[in-house]
């Protein structure tokens, strides 16, 4: 019926693999903020990144999983493209201190 448990992982390969409930947190480098200086953009990105994370994975008696307890290992931002022009070669990074509650760059 159950397959059977080893090392608290089930063997029954006829199960389905459960989906996700929760997915981890963003992480500061998540947080960064980009402009693109091709055309202005300052809230539609397109960003790779490659994150290593650890977490504790539970399970529902049903089969529901939730990932608890995240800790982001490493993360490398590979990638950031402006989803408005297209533009990956003119995006860069702003201090959350620069922009004003317009959204725009302070000119100062």
């Amino acid at each position: 019926m159950w397959g059977g448990y080893r090392k608290g992982v089930t063997t029954d390969s006829s199960a389905a693999a459960p989906a996700m409930a929760e997915t981890p947190d963003p992480s500061a480098a998540s947080a960064t903020r980009y402009r693109c200086a091709a055309c202005g953009n300052l809230t539609r990105f397109s960003v790779v990144t490659n994150r290593r994370t650890k977490a504790f994975h539970h399970f529902s008696v049903g089969g529901e999983l939730t990932l608890e307890d995240v800790e982001v290992l490493d993360e490398t931002v590979e990638e950031v493209s402006c989803r408005w022009c297209g533009n990956g070669n003119a995006v860069e990074t702003v201090d959350n201190a620069e922009t004003v509650e317009t959204g725009s760059p302070n000119p100062n």
